[in-house]
């Protein structure tokens, strides 16, 4: 800032001040304004930061003018007093008293013009000034830096005095902070959506002056038309505005006419990206702006325009346009032309498919709901993109648009020559039968892709395609990723899980709305369902059944949920399970350790089922996700706000603290451990688990072995059998004590002593890294301010020349002790999984050896037992192999682990209430029945013809009841019972007949006779 005129009077310029009020006054000198032809009157011109104004030179200070430094065009000197400003309301003549002034005058005003259009040419015709001094010790160093955001909030500034309008100074305090502090180059009009119409309009004006900022983007906000004219006011004048966003902002018809207009007006426009969605363009408009990008010396590296109406003959233009340039080959990376209905299904579209086919640099081609043939699309995209592309979206079209059942075998070759590939969607493409084999067959032969995503959804499929599915799924290694919904599969479910089971590349799987089967099929679906994500090599991460109506048989799928040690994504949602359901959910949460993720709305969950929910979060550590239950959150916000509203709550702190990483206790973790069964609590819930194989094996040695007493040829036998059920019930303590081992245990280990030893080393390498940056600082601190530095003063305190320098402090969390402590914990934490997952085989192996080591003393016994000189005589046990374990091994053990404890059984409100019933147990190769894995164990027998008494007040018992076999309403159909049954299952009375019952019904569990009913009960009594 230039001192003011010496000649000016303290009073003049008190009274000055006091009528300009607040703005600070940068300039305040004496001159004479050329009123008329050679006449000169005295004034005071006082600049401010954005306005020049004129004064009388009397007390008190009258105001007689004043204009904005944007209105000046020129800035020219007729003589070294005179000054010339060439504005908008006509020239302005200034003689000042120096030469001096007269050049601080132009000097002023042209620094003001330059902050507040930094990108405009100067305005001024002076002799050039001396340099100016811009070290950081000068005095103008200070005016003379970069400004922040390339100084926007100037910019914005000096428009609002230009126009008249006030300036919203927290436009600035968001730009020069948000903006500036997240180094964000796009301006979103979103950011400013609560100002007015025009205030807006300038904040999108000062962009077209700013180089720091390389987009303008707004969504889903409506424009003005004032708006829409700033806007493209910024693309004609901006420097660097090479992003152009506009998403559904209620665009003007001839908005895009006057975009190519805008665009022709710039000398070198640096647009390189245009998106305009859910805009009404047309084919005028597009035909316009393909006209344009024929003269863009770069072309476009994105152009999007869904939804904006397009047509058949602004698809030729752009084809054209798109060929004809040559650098749209090179750059053009996006390219979204979808959802505009009909677009490619003339023969408009040929200038399109010939740039497909070209090669080109194309990396996301999104052309949905275009009515695009897509035998003649991959047959360019063959040619053109298909080593680069890796993002296609062609949902909603149709294969072909001739009636035709060959398949072109182009469509075979993309899939097996694409190398980048990683996004396919073909949702709601019709596919045939042969299409779909060529695809799977070309992606079968492809060896280049890996984690595709392959969407399929909605595609009717049916019947064909999913025994396409079974047949070649299993040997494709490139998709991860496979959503199958909506595809009308239904009962072909029985066999597609299976074979989906076998592919073990496959990590997301989303099968939703294809369960319209009946009840008893849906069961065995879902038990399938079951045995895939609960097989120890599941590859499975995230499974989706969404909107598939399961109702309460939504339980078979939650109650394995809570063993299950693959699926970290879940998705419940629009199944209709209740408040049931959600209890099964909060019982499985409780002990699953690896969801990470969890959907669930739509499931008419009310206040109870939120609460149950809550309280199984407590116990849950490592669910960090919920997705927000919007609808049953409302509906039960609507009738419990109060529960609801703790439920909701305590459920997001448990998240909020799961989500801050604080790690599950060991203990709990080992009580988790699926496998060999740690107490003696879940020994006796668990009848078919390994340790009780063991244990009946053990006491059958043990009474062969008291019968064998004294027998002169059974003393070796007996001998090793005593040391084999020593072992024996070690083993029911091999777990626990093998998992208490290792680097959890194992005190000060080499990983301890070696992290012990680099805390040292690192310790003393930050100690010389701060003594380098403190000596740095120093010496760059005495350079600039050597007077300030010379006395020695630190902020923490003061040192004299002699006198040792503090040591800089360090926060906590970069102690190089912290450090290595947190890198150890991560370390040990892994290697406690991998201490798990080895303990868990070794205690397998050493119990399969241990039941082959027992089954065979046991028959060496009982060889001895039938001797006729053993003490007791007694015949040997009729044991039959599969009670002794027969060839056990580490798969048998996974098996049992697998059909014993790993699921939760179905819940007997359940299996009354809603009819769930148990499908029959799927048989081995050899015919034997397998144990279901939510099959529930039979219950103790019950008198013949015993009824169950209600207990509940209200519920009477059924017309016609019938006992059941086993718990929790779950039957076993078996073969019917042979004529040489018991006596006692003879004399059971016959059932009485029951009414036919309607048709949904049939879903229920029948108690009656027949096959697969109540009828066996008399075999199992």
């Amino acid at each position: 800032m230039a001192p003011p005129a010496g000649d000016v009077s303290r009073e003049l310029q008190e009274s000055i001040r006091r009528a300009l009020g607040r703005p600070r006054i940068h300039l305040l000198l004496r001159a004479r304004l050329e009123t008329k032809p050679r006449r000169l009157e005295e004034r005071i011109l006082v600049l401010t930061a954005w306005r020049l104004h004129l004064f009388s030179p009397t007390t008190p200070a009258k105001a007689e003018g004043s204009l904005s430094v944007l209105e000046i065009r020129c800035i020219s000197a007729t003589s070294p007093t005179q000054v010339r400003l060439d504005t908008e309301r006509g020239p302005l003549a200034l003689a000042l008293a120096t030469p001096a002034a007269a050049a601080c005058l132009a000097r002023e005003l042209g620094a003001a013009l330059g902050r507040a259009l930094p990108c405009a040419p100067p305005v001024w015709t002076l002799p050039p000034a001396p340099p100016l001094d811009t070290s950081p010790t000068s005095e103008s160093s200070a005016s003379s830096g970069p400004s922040v955001c390339g100084g926007f909030s100037d910019t914005y500034a000096a428009l609002c005095d230009y126009n008249g309008l006030s300036c919203r100074e927290e436009v600035q305090w968001d730009v020069d902070t948000l903006y500036h502090a997240g180094e964000r180059r796009c301006f979103d009009l979103r950011d400013f959506s609560h100002l007015e119409s025009r205030e807006l309009a300038l904040a999108v004006a000062a962009l077209g002056y700013n180089r720091w900022f390389r987009g303008l983007c707004c969504r889903d906000l409506r424009l003005s038309s004032e708006v829409q004219a700033q806007v493209l006011h910024a693309v004609r004048r901006s420097p660097a505005l090479e992003e152009l966003i506009l998403d559904n902002v209620g665009l003007n018809t001839d908005f895009a006419s006057r975009l190519a207009a805008a665009l022709a007006a710039h000398p070198d426009p640096p647009l390189r990206c245009l998106e305009l969605p859910r805009g009404p363009l047309g084919d005028k408009g597009l035909a316009a702006l393909s006209q344009r990008f024929l003269g863009l010396p770069g072309g476009l590296r994105r152009l999007r325009l869904p939804h904006c109406g397009l047509g058949a003959r602004g698809l030729a233009a752009l084809g054209r346009a798109l060929g004809a340039n040559p650098a749209f080959r090179s750059a053009l990376q996006l390219l979204d032309l979808g959802h505009n209905p009909g677009l490619l299904g003339s023969p408009h579209g040929a200038d399109l498919f010939a740039f497909l086919a070209q090669p080109n640099a194309l990396l996301h081609l999104d052309l949905a709901s275009t009515d695009c043939a897509l035998d003649v699309l991959f047959g360019a995209l063959l040619h053109g993109c298909c080593s680069r592309l890796s993002y296609l979206n062609v949902a909603g079209n149709s294969f072909c648009h001739r009636k035709t059942r060959e398949v072109p075998p182009t469509l075979q070759q993309f899939f097996c020559s694409t190398f980048a590939l990683s996004h396919i969607s073909l949702a709601g493409v019709r596919l045939p039968p042969d299409a779909l084999r060529s695809l799977l067959q070309g992606l079968a032969a492809n060896t280049h892709l890996s984690d595709l995503h392959l969407d399929l959804s909605g595609c009717e499929l049916r019947s064909p395609g999913a025994r396409v599915l079974e047949e070649l799924l299993g040997g494709i290694s490139a998709v991860g990723s496979l959503d199958l919904s909506d595809n009308g599969f239904d009962a072909d479910l029985l066999t597609l899980v299976p074979a989906l089971g076998r592919n073990k590349a496959l990590k997301h799987l989303w099968l939703g709305k294809n369960f319209s089967v009946k009840a008893r099929t849906l069961e065995e679906i879902l038990h399938k369902l079951v045995q895939v994500i609960q097989e120890d090599d599941c590859s499975l991460q995230s499974l989706s059944v969404a909107e598939s109506r399961l109702k309460a048989r939504t339980c078979i799928l939650v109650n394995a949920l809570g063993s299950n040690a693959c699926l970290t994504k879940v998705d419940l949602s629009g199944n209709l399970m209740e408040d049931m359901g959600a209890k099964m959910l909060a019982k499985a949460l409780q002990i699953n350790s690896t969801l990470r993720s969890l959907s669930w709305d739509r499931n008419n969950t009310t206040a109870v089922g939120f609460q149950d929910i809550a309280r199984a979060m407590e116990s849950n550590h490592t669910l960090t996700f919920m997705a927000l239950p919007l609808c049953d959150l409302t509906a039960a916000y609507r009738s419990a706000p109060e529960r609801t509203d703790t439920g909701w709550q305590q459920i997001q702190w448990c998240l909020l603290r799961n989500g801050r990483g604080p790690k599950v206790p060991p203990e709990q973790v080992l009580r988790l451990q699926r496998g060999i069964v740690t107490s003696t609590a879940e020994q006796g819930c668990c009848q078919g688990d390994v340790l009780q194989m063991l244990c009946r094996l053990s006491g059958r040695v043990q009474a062969a072995a008291r019968g064998l007493r004294g027998h002169p040829g059974a003393q070796r036998d007996l001998a090793e059998a005593q040391e084999l059920l020593r072992e024996a019930r070690n083993a029911r303590a091999l777990f626990p004590s093998l998992a208490a081992l290792g680097p959890a245990g194992a005190g000060a280990g080499p990983l301890q002593l070696l992290l012990q030893g680099v805390a040292g080393d690192v310790a003393k390498a930050v100690d010389k890294e701060l003594e380098v940056l403190l000596e740095a600082l120093l010496g760059r601190a005495a350079e600039l301010c050597p007077r300030a530095t010379a006395a020695g003063v630190w902020p923490g305190g003061a040192w004299l020349g002699g006198a040792p320098r503090p040591r800089p402090p360090l926060p906590p969390g970069l102690a190089p002790g912290a450090l290595l402590e947190r890198a150890g914990e991560e370390i040990r934490e892994q290697l406690g999984e991998v201490q798990l997952a080895l303990v868990t085989s070794l205690t397998q192996a050493v119990v399969a050896e241990l039941l082959r080591e027992l089954r065979r003393v046991h028959q060496a016994l009982a060889q001895h037992l039938q001797d006729p000189r053993s003490p007791q005589g007694q015949e040997p046990s009729n044991s039959t192999d599969e009670e002794l374990g027969v060839d056990v091994d580490a798969s048998t053990l996974q098996r049992h682990r697998r059909c014993c404890r790993r699921n939760r059984p179905p819940s007997a409100f359940m299996g009354q209430s809603e009819g769930l019933e148990s499908p029959s147990p799927p048989r081995s190769s050899e015919g034997d029945p397998k144990p279901h894995p939510l099959a529930a164990p039979h219950s103790a027998s019950l008198s013949p013809g015993a009824r169950l008494q209600p207990q509940l007040r209200g519920i009477s018992p059924p017309r016609s009841w019938q006992p059941r076999a086993g718990v929790g309403g779950a039957s076993f159909p078996t073969d019917p019972a042979p004529s040489g049954t018991s006596d006692r299952s003879r004399q059971l009375p016959p059932p009485k007949p029951q009414r036919r019952q309607r048709a949904h019904s049939c879903d229920k569990a029948d108690a009656g006779p027949g096959p697969g009913g109540g009828g066996e009960a008399a075999a199992v009594l």
